[in-house]
């Protein structure tokens, strides 16, 4: 019988290693407009979050990472010129 064994949770309930007090009061509909326009939410490690402290910032640098990647390719695709036959 599946689930026979399994332990049943109480959805309503923190875990016990969560304080109510360390999770903060929510804020309803908070990002629901910039969801609505489409906006990607992304959530940056505290690390990266130091070295870029604006969201200019991280467009920026995103951008630059991805005309490097571009040209890189572009840097490394194959020669459309035959391949050199071995010599006899």
């Amino acid at each position: 019988m599946k689930g026979k064994y399994m332990k049943k949770v109480n959805h309503e309930e923190l875990r016990k290693e969560y304080r109510r007090e360390d999770v903060g009061r929510g804020v309803r509909g908070k990002y629901l407009k910039a969801y609505r326009e489409g906006t990607n939410l992304v959530l940056l490690r505290p690390e990266v979050a130091a070295v870029f402290p604006t969201e200019q910032a991280v467009n920026d640098a995103l951008s630059s990472l991805i005309d490097v990647a571009q040209h890189t390719v572009n840097l490394t695709r194959r020669s459309s010129r035959r391949p050199k036959t071995a010599r006899d």
